[in-house]
């Protein structure tokens, strides 16, 4: 016994099909920039003419733009020369916190004919924070008689950089003794 399928049941797997190469054919390509955050504004963070293989007619014509999945607009076109760049100051810490990636997803779009592409920019951290201790003063009562390399705990300190750029230890220059970061 054999199953035939009715005109309905082709025909709503012709439009799936349509569909899914239409989609399949307007999303090309995802790129990937990283940049250390804190950017002056105007700086560039790529040249997408380069990467996307348009001419600068072609990304003045077919009006190349680009739109945050974040909602602010940390990045424009510069249809002049085919770059991506900073619009303004990007905080990594505010913006990711203490997450040890922040990747802000981009979508970069092309008119005539549409075509998406899908951007990454990830955002390095600096080491722009200090770390900050909970007390301002600490006062320890070091014998005379206590080796070069002895020890002691001291209160964590507070720092909003992540990986390599925050606090792991802290060495006492004026008495060169190594102090390890930890509670009392």
């Amino acid at each position: 016994m054999t199953k035939t399928i009715g005109y309905r049941g082709w025909r709503w797997k012709a439009v799936w099909w349509q569909r899914f190469f239409l989609l399949w054919t307007t999303i090309e390509a995802q790129t990937r920039y990283s940049i250390p955050e804190e950017l002056s504004p105007g700086s560039v963070v790529g040249n997408l003419a380069k990467d996307l293989g348009l001419s600068l007619a072609e990304i003045f014509d077919r009006k190349l733009r680009v739109a945050s999945e974040a909602g602010e607009q940390f990045f424009s076109v510069d249809a002049g020369k085919g770059e991506l760049v900073v619009n303004d100051r990007i905080d990594r810490e505010a913006l990711c916190g203490q997450s040890a990636s922040c990747v802000l997803p981009l979508q970069l779009v092309i008119e005539n004919p549409l075509h998406l592409h899908r951007l990454e920019v990830e955002i390095k951290d600096i080491n722009d924070n200090s770390p900050v201790f909970q007390a301002k003063e600490l006062s320890l009562k070091i014998a005379e008689s206590a080796a070069v390399g002895t020890r002691f705990l001291l209160e964590t300190a507070e720092d909003l950089d992540v990986g390599v750029n925050s606090v792991n230890c802290y060495i006492c220059l004026w008495c060169q003794l190594e102090l390890l970061g930890g509670d009392f």
